[in-house]
């Protein structure tokens, strides 16, 4: 098999920073996957950080992990290799998950779109407009999360996600809860910032009549979780503890969550967060599809994704201008509350070749 990757850091603006309990962006810095093979592209988006926040991989990481160990491991493989495949081949590498969910994606792209099928096809999908919420990072002040929050509902935004902290969570909730009304799809992120100790401020959360509080403690404390969930009304969603098929099924065993949070570039991809979604449906467990900032490229699959029955929650795949001015691949709007699936073979990705030039920083590309 000729086949080729291509591995770019590129580097989009936002449109204002985005702040949660662990980390202040003021830019997204992603990997930009291009696998070709027998002369077609496919594209995807590795969801590693520069630095550690939430993640243990990090972006110059997996590119070398990418580069050097997985590629060549499918370029081995002897004739075209579908995404099915490279999951398999890939599953033996240990850890690297993310960079994983990279290749295997980009790989799955480049089948489909040679294929001429459509991811949302591929995946199962059942709908082609896709309701969709927006995720609020953490302001300077009540005022001006309060503005950011009526501009989104203006929008025509149907839940509001505030990423909340010590510190930052009972008040702005609060404020919220009491501008907007009780008829508020609202719900808050923690992103692992909260311990057992934090009990009576968890508990008092109840109080506002939340969709589900998302990932209060650390990504490996799963008995906590459980035991926070006897103890609270609001559903307790795991996002950062969930990093493959058998992380849900072990939540769910131990009943540390009654929501899942599907992220595909950190479960392992898009064949693997089929299969949680899956699980989490023939078990009663609503979920829905979170977000990493991604480009249009990662945009475009979370949403062929989101049209699987179980994601009954709208999910974190706002429209572009949510964060970026300017974005790589097509622009994303929100149509009365919903995003549609793009059409076309593969994610439906149009990449803008002269953008995407524009925002790279670092190239490197292997023959293989």
């Amino acid at each position: 098999m000729s086949s080729r990757i291509e591995l770019r850091r590129v580097d989009i603006p936002l449109v204002r920073p985005f702040k949660t309990s662990r980390a202040v962006e003021t830019a997204r810095e992603v990997l930009i996957v291009r696998w070709t093979a027998d002369g077609v592209d496919g594209w995807a988006e590795c969801a590693a950080d520069p630095y550690p926040a939430f993640y243990a991989e990090t972006l110059d990481g997996a590119r070398t992990v990418i580069a050097e160990v997985l590629a060549p491991l499918l370029a081995a493989h002897d004739g075209p290799i579908s995404g099915a495949q490279a999951h398999g081949l890939l599953a033996d590498v240990p850890g690297n998950v993310l960079a994983r969910a990279a290749l295997e994606s980009a790989v799955l792209d480049a089948e489909l779109r040679r294929r001429g099928m459509p991811m949302v096809d591929y995946l199962g999908g059942q709908r082609t407009r896709i309701p969709v919420g927006v995720s609020v990072g953490i302001p300077d002040s009540i005022d001006v999360l309060l503005d950011w929050v009526g501009g989104y509902l203006d929008e025509g935004y149907q839940r509001i996600k505030l990423k909340i902290a010590p510190g930052w969570d009972l008040e702005p909730v609060a404020a919220v809860r009491a501008r907007f009304g009780d008829e508020l799809a609202l719900q808050v992120d923690a992103n692992q910032a909260y311990r057992m100790s934090d009990l009576t401020t968890l508990r008092r959360l109840d109080e506002f009549n939340l969709v589900l509080l998302e990932q209060p403690f650390p990504a490996r404390d799963l008995v906590s979780h459980a035991n926070l969930a006897d103890r609270i009304a609001t559903p307790v969603c795991l996002d950062e503890s969930i990093n493959g098929l058998h992380d849900a099924a072990t939540a769910l065993a131990l009943g540390a969550c009654s929501v899942v949070n599907i992220k595909p570039a950190r479960v392992g991809g898009y064949l693997e967060a089929r299969a949680i979604h899956d699980l989490c449906l023939a078990q009663g467990i609503p979920v829905f599809c979170g977000g990493v900032l991604e480009s249009g490229i990662g945009r475009a699959a979370n949403l062929a994704l989101a049209a699987l029955p179980n994601f009954t929650l709208p999910g974190d795949i706002s429209a572009t201008k949510r964060y970026f001015d300017t974005d790589i691949t097509q622009r994303f709007e929100l149509d009365d509350g919903c995003v549609v699936v793009p059409p076309g073979a593969g994610s439906g990705a149009v990449v803008d070749l002269d953008a995407l030039e524009a925002m790279t920083v670092q190239r490197l590309t292997v023959e293989l």
